[in-house]
C-alpha cells in the first residue's frame, strides 16, 4: 500500500453524487460474526512479509482474540529478544480460501486510536501469483492512520502507480468517521466503477474510463479480503511506545450479490 493523492469528500460528492444509500437492493450470501472459534476454512493468519505493511505481521496467540463477538487484532510490543522486530502486529486474510467478485463487501469495525497505528481493510487479487502487484489492482476500503476523525480509500493499479495517472481519475477519497466507535466500511464492485461508503452514506466511486487502456481498470476480478492491525511506516509515521498495545475490534463482515 502507497500513499497516493485525494480528494476532500465534499469535492468527491459533487462530482459523483454522493448519498445515503443502504444495501436493500443486494441479498446476503456470507457472513462472518465472530461468534465462536475462528472459521480456519475462511481466515488464515497473515504472515510476516517484506513490504512495509507486513514487516511486523504475527502468529503470535497475543495478537488475536474472539471477544463478546467481536474479532480483536493486537499490536503489542514484542519481547522477544530472538526476533528483530521491535513490535508485532495481527492480521487475517482469506487468501486461498475465500473469493470476492462483484457484489458488495462490508466490514464493521471500531479503531484504537495511537500514534503509528495504521489499521486497514483491502483487497488483493485472488490469483496473485498471476497478476503481482499493482497489475491485478489493490482495493482499499478503510486505512485509518494515528488519531485521525479520517479514513482513506483507494484503488491501486499498474494506471495509477507505474505510470502515474492519480487523477484521472482521482484514486481515492477521504471520509470523516467517529475514530472511537463502530463504522460499517464498504465497496461495492461493479464492471465498470468500484463504490466506497462509510456508514451506508457514498463517499468515493472509480470508474472504468471508456477510451482509456485496459490498465485503468484492473477490478473485474476475484480478490481476497485483508483486515490487519498495521504499525508504524513512512506514510503512518513514527511508533509511540507509550501508546502500544492498540486495539482494532471488528464485529462482522457481510458480503452481498445483486439481487436477481
Amino acid at each position: 500500500m502507497f500513499k497516493p493523492l485525494f480528494l476532500s469528500l465534499a469535492a468527491l460528492c459533487s462530482m459523483a453524487g454522493c448519498s445515503s444509500e443502504s444495501p436493500s437492493k443486494w441479498q446476503l450470501v456470507w457472513e462472518e460474526e465472530f461468534n465462536g472459534p475462528l472459521d480456519t476454512t475462511t481466515w488464515s493468519k497473515i504472515p510476516r512479509g517484506k513490504p512495509e505493511w507486513a514487516q511486523k505481521m504475527s502468529d503470535n496467540p497475543l495478537c488475536y482474540d474472539l471477544r463478546d463477538g467481536n474479532l480483536i487484532l493486537r499490536a503489542i510490543p514484542n519481547s522477544d529478544t530472538t526476533d528483530s522486530a521491535a513490535f508485532l502486529t495481527g492480521g487475517l486474510y482469506t487468501k486461498g480460501k475465500r473469493a470476492f467478485h462483484g457484489g458488495r463487501l462490508e466490514v464493521r469495525a471500531r479503531l484504537q486510536g495511537a500514534q503509528g497505528a495504521w489499521p486497514a481493510i483491502w483487497l488483493k487479487p485472488f490469483e496473485e501469483e498471476k497478476y503481482p502487484w499493482p497489475t491485478g489492482g489493490e482495493i482499499d476500503i478503510m486505512e485509518h492512520l494515528n488519531h485521525d476523525t479520517i479514513v482513506y480509500q483507494t484503488v491501486h493499479s499498474y494506471y495509477t502507480h507505474n505510470l502515474g495517472h492519480k487523477q484521472n481519475p482521482p484514486q481515492g477519497g477521504t471520509a470523516p468517521i467517529q475514530p472511537e466507535e463502530y463504522n460499517t466500511y464498504a465497496v461495492e464492485m461493479y464492471p465498470d466503477s468500484v463504490v466506497f461508503f462509510v456508514n451506508d452514506r457514498r463517499t468515493f466511486s472509480y470508474p472504468r474510463l471508456t477510451e482509456g487502456p485496459k490498465e485503468q481498470f484492473p477490478f473485474d476480478r476475484p480478490y481476497y479480503l485483508l483486515i490487519d492491525m498495521q504499525l508504524g511506516g513512512s506514510w503512518v509515521g513514527a511508533i509511540d511506545p507509550k501508546q502500544v498495545p492498540v486495539d482494532m475490534e471488528v464485529e462482522w463482515v457481510r458480503y452481498y450479490q445483486a439481487k436477481p
